[in-house]
């Protein structure tokens, strides 16, 4: 191999150093890895109205039938109200019969799962995947071609509506 051979690779290489953390993961067949938003109990408590806070940061469940998202059929997404990640869009949203607005799917990769034994009965509790909060828990009783309910607390998320 020749001198200039050599050197060009190393410099490619070198510029490929650089570079690597700027490649977007999604340009590499891999999900997008989201940036967590971390705050004090203070701050989320200045930025959450008193429910959304027992929501998210708590735990909480919001009464069936409460939320005004129940109803909403505009096009659109609802992102988490906590950091404003998508986190389900319109077409994913139908009519569980539940109380609690429903989802068959989600947005790969933008909502976490853990095990939940506050009923004793595991169920499966999902967070946002940027800032953690809670939205609701995952079901196998959904509607095709998932077979999955997500069932969200109203309050954990704001509805963005498609632009005209």
């Amino acid at each position: 191999m020749n001198r200039r051979l050599f050197v060009q690779g190393l410099m490619g290489l070198g510029c490929l150093t650089l570079l690597a953390p700027h490649l977007r993961a999604e340009n590499r067949g891999q999900p997008l890895k989201i940036e967590k938003i971390i705050r004090s109990e203070e701050e989320w408590r200045q930025l959450l109205t008193p429910a959304q806070f027992e929501i998210l940061r708590e735990e909480g469940t919001e009464r069936p039938h409460s939320s005004p998202l129940n109803k909403e059929k505009r096009n659109g997404v609802y992102a988490c109200v906590g950091c404003e990640l998508e986190l389900f869009t319109s077409e994913m949203k139908y009519d569980s019969g539940t109380g609690w607005p429903s989802f068959y799917t989600s947005i790969e990769g933008h909502l976490e799962t853990k095990l939940d034994f506050k009923l004793i009965y595991p169920r499966t509790e999902y967070h946002c995947a940027r800032c953690g909060g809670h939205q609701g828990h995952v079901f196998d009783d959904g509607p095709e071609p998932t077979g999955q309910r997500w069932c969200n607390n109203g309050l954990a998320l704001t509805f963005i509506p498609a632009s005209s």
